[in-house]
């Protein structure tokens, strides 16, 4: 297992949620991190049909004057155990490490999340800081970060397809979220095009022949399990007319691989710009999860249509990214962050390429993808 970086930089000593789409490696984490700890896979029938019958049988299983950590494994399958939880958190002082790769049930249910007793925290796919050596630019962009793709005994190709079809048939099918699944595993390939691209659910909607209300919660149906997320655009003392739309990812450059279908019609710089700056977003959002830093993740784009990919915003400041395939860079590639400087002066500007030299030109600074990708906490720090 990788050293991973949640829980390195904050030690975890109160209940958590940790959150996270399925195959990221929660659970091999929350049985390392706690290996004395009272466990309830909820995967598990038996344990789900005793604890869904009687959410209170689980104060039976767990010892008096207990002092260890108490883990319930897929939590949203049974919302109602968070009653018990409650209880026993501020009766008994337990405390409980709760995972979960869904949050569609426990909104649903209208759950508080234990009325803030329990820190939420995010697992995200890999980054080159927990893979160090093994980081390879080409496995990235090709399969992404899951941990099962650098299992040497499986095909990562064949794994990220089977993992599409395990997510329709155990989460969105077991699940009853919709009665057409055809129609959804059509939507997820459909909107694999928007990838990194601002998202027109009307247009999605007409491709995969469906209404937009329906396409609507095809969408908030990828968000509550994880699977993808949007982006707005950052507007904070705006300037210039700015387009008020959100862009469209999936959360691993990997599975939005998977679904995007190549054909002879299709361009491959087309695919291969979009996994590029997922690659970076991934690395953003994990980052400023794993560090606490703070900071909400937008992007920056005018009515003019100038773009700076990702706008970061938060007590520690003001940083811009854009994202370049190419391995020079042109006075055009620097157009938008320009702009975006003449509007927020204070803002820190990197433009991350496929070059091999650092280059300065004024307040942006170029640095090669990888070493951008190294050099990300440093820069998010703002050390």
């Amino acid at each position: 297992m990788y050293n991973r970086w949640l829980g390195k930089h904050k030690q975890l000593k109160d209940s958590f949620f940790l959150f996270g789409p399925r195959g990221t490696g929660k659970t091999q984490w929350i049985r390392e991190t706690f290996p004395d700890a009272i466990y309830f896979d909820l995967l598990d029938f038996e344990t789900y049909q005793t604890l869904l019958s009687n959410p209170s049988a689980i104060r039976e299983r767990i010892p008096r004057n207990f002092e260890g950590w108490i883990i319930l494994d897929e939590v949203q399958r049974i919302p109602e155990l968070l009653n018990e939880v409650h209880r026993l958190i501020e009766q008994k002082k337990y405390r409980f490490g709760l995972t979960g790769s869904s949050a569609r049930k426990l909104k649903q249910k209208g759950v508080n999340l234990l009325a803030g007793r329990a820190i939420v925290h995010a697992m995200h796919p890999l980054i080159i800081q927990e893979l160090e050596g093994d980081f390879s630019l080409e496995h990235a962009l090709n399969y992404g970060l899951l941990p099962s793709t650098f299992d040497q005994n499986r095909d990562p190709k064949e794994y990220l397809a089977s993992y599409v079809t395990t997510y329709l048939r155990e989460e969105v099918m077991q699940e009853g979220l919709t009665r057409r699944l055809d129609s959804f595993s059509r939507a997820l390939e459909i909107a694999s095009f928007s990838q990194g691209s601002i998202l027109n659910i009307s247009a999605v909607a007409r491709e995969v022949q469906i209404s937009r209300k329906v396409m609507e919660g095809y969408f908030s149906i990828m968000e509550d399990l994880l699977l993808a997320t949007t982006l707005p655009t950052f507007t904070k003392r705006a300037k210039r007319k700015l387009m008020n739309s959100t862009k469209f990812y999936f959360f691993d450059v990997g599975v939005y691989r998977s679904l995007r279908p190549m054909g002879p019609f299709d361009r491959p710089e087309e695919a291969e710009g979009a996994a590029l700056e997922t690659l970076l977003f991934q690395h953003l959002r994990a980052v400023n999860e794993y560090l606490r830093l703070g900071y909400s993740l937008y992007f920056w784009k005018t009515q003019a249509k100038q773009e700076v990919d990702f706008v970061l915003y938060g007590e520690k400041g003001l940083l811009g990214f854009e994202v370049k395939r190419s391995k020079t860079l042109s006075p055009q590639d620097l157009h938008s962050l320009k702009l975006f400087s003449q509007d927020y002066p204070e803002a820190k500007l990197y433009i991350l390429y496929g070059g091999k030299e650092r280059l300065y030109f004024e307040n942006i600074e170029a640095i090669p993808f990888v070493d951008a990708l190294k050099r990300l906490p440093e820069i998010l720090l703002q050390e």
